[in-house]
């Protein structure tokens, strides 16, 4: 049996601990699919991730849920902008190469991490916007742009997410990840739909993982909970810094 085999539960599961607290599991997920299926079809792998991460990432949602007002309101709207946007994202797949965007997310990455590196109180605070129509576009903007991005492509769906509802909906970190999660799931959903249309999904695997996946959002939900925006902050940074290396690699090193 190939070693990775044995690696991917164990991915799963740490995957699902990041994508419960700030989102980026497919940093994990991903290249340990394509490491372990080398010959397979790209989009039989992001059909398997899909279906691994939606289980973990619903049921962190569920979690914050019980323990957080969220404004459905707001979520509604975005989740569904966002679902129509992963769907038409995962159609892009079979039309244009995913790889050509990594230039431009790189770029956006950086200004990601030195916006929030340096406003030390960046999503530390939590308040709503008075103007509510304001709110509700801008929720729908953010849902279906990212949830393009999702469907299109992936990594780092989570880390876009909570940046913007922090950025343009003045949510603190622990309100953005909640929100984040709920439209996470919807996109998820939506893409998985298009690639099970499609057969591009190894059930078996995506089971185990899905399992693994499920273990690890309940730890990382747990921990989130416990110690609130500051440490989400930090491990949104990290992450975000993960994401940067990985596309620098892929970009100037492939």
């Amino acid at each position: 049996m190939d070693p990775l085999f044995l690696l991917l539960p164990a991915g799963a599961f740490f995957a699902g601990l990041v994508d419960a607290v700030v989102g980026g599991g497919g940093l994990i997920q991903i290249p340990l699919l394509f490491s372990t299926f080398p010959n397979t079809a790209p989009a039989t792998l992001f059909g398997t991730n899909k279906l691994a991460s939606v289980v973990g990432t619903t049921s962190a949602a569920i979690h914050y849920g019980r323990r957080i007002a969220i404004p459905w309101r707001v979520v509604g709207p975005a989740a569904a902008a966002a679902t129509i946007g992963s769907w038409l994202g995962a159609r892009a797949v079979y039309l244009f190469p995913p790889a050509a965007l990594k230039p431009l997310i790189l770029a956006l990455l950086v200004v990601v991490a030195i916006y929030t590196f340096v406003r030390k109180d960046f999503g530390i605070h939590h308040q709503r916007l008075s103007n509510v129509r304001r709110e509700l576009q801008r929720a729908i903007a953010i849902g279906a742009g990212i949830g393009f991005y999702d469907g299109f492509f992936g990594p780092g769906t989570g880390s876009f997410l909570i940046f913007l509802f922090i950025r343009l909906l003045q949510m603190d970190f622990l309100h953005a990840s909640v929100m984040a999660k709920i439209v996470n799931v919807s996109t998820n959903l939506a893409a998985i739909a298009f690639f099970v249309s499609h057969g591009a999904v190894f059930w078996q695997v995506a089971g185990v993982m899905a399992l693994c996946n499920l273990a690890g959002s309940q730890v990382g939900a747990v921990l989130a909970l416990r110690y609130g925006a500051a440490f989400i902050r930090k491990a949104f940074l990290v992450v975000v810094i993960v994401l940067i290396l990985r596309f620098s690699a892929d970009i100037f090193l492939a």
